[in-house]
């Protein structure tokens, strides 16, 4: 979930797993509500964009506990950032990857044989969860084999993007930045992991609002157990709408 503390414009809903800019286009700087453990990814869905506004979602990493904070700050780059001990990643439409010195970045284009587990390091992380999927509505399902391709642009709704920090052999961690399942590269490096490390979600410019995606590393939860068994049993996604459920259920069930 989104911390307590966030920017003056954010409002969250009732189970903070959903932060909203409400006016203006800064402002919008979010935290997670515990910090990460390393591996760990945090992990959010652009759900409405705003046109009008130059700029994109920026996430990233601070060791600032966010109820120390006397005022948060207007935006994540560069208030925050100055302060030190923040590293911020701003997400644009396209270019994102980050090459290693003397490295190409990698074609974005995944055939139906890609890997369906992201390693990192020594973190393996389900790839499905990573990547965006339509909505259910008329057309869903013809659209869905195109985003298992990843070929939605990272500033698209729907597209999902997270943040983690990764452990290295000198005791400090490398920050990687996921776009749709892709690993961006290390985005920042030599991070302290003797401080707890928070993630950070500005909600800035054309990203208006994003949601919260839980991520299951090992085995399933019952809950996301009975989510299959329920769309196994369907015709399509838009029948969920008919069962006799609590309509949070139903909306857990609707999505991937």
């Amino acid at each position: 979930r989104f911390h307590r503390v966030h920017g003056a414009n954010v409002r969250l809903n009732a189970s903070r797993t959903r932060a909203t800019r409400v006016e203006s286009f800064a402002n919008g700087l979010c935290f997670s509500q515990e910090p990460l453990a390393p591996g760990q990814i945090f992990l959010v869905e652009i759900e409405e964009k705003e046109l009008g506004w130059c700029g994109h979602l920026r996430v990233g990493l601070t060791a600032h506990d966010p109820q120390s904070l006397e005022v948060v700050p207007e935006y994540s780059l560069p208030d925050l950032v100055n302060m030190g001990d923040t590293w911020v990643f701003a997400i644009t439409r396209s270019h994102n990857r980050v090459a290693a010195d003397g490295e190409e970045a990698p074609a974005r284009a995944r055939g139906p044989h890609w890997e369906p587990f992201l390693l990192i390091e020594q973190v393996r992380i389900p790839r499905d969860t990573l990547v965006g999927r339509s909505r259910p509505g008329r057309y869903s399902h013809i659209l869905d084999d195109l985003y298992k391709m990843n070929v939605l642009p990272a500033t698209a709704r729907r597209s999902r993007i997270g943040v983690l920090y990764a452990p290295q052999p000198d005791g400090t961690a490398d920050m990687h930045i996921v776009i749709n399942g892709e690993d961006m590269g290390p985005s920042a490096r030599h991070l302290p992991t003797a401080r707890p490390l928070y993630a950070v979600v500005d909600v800035f410019a054309s990203t208006k609002s994003v949601r919260v995606i839980p991520v299951e590393y090992g085995f399933p939860s019952l809950q996301t157990l009975c989510r299959l068994v329920i769309q196994k049993h369907i015709v399509h996604r838009l029948a969920i709408d008919g069962l006799d459920l609590p309509p949070p259920l139903k909306s857990f069930c609707k999505h991937e």
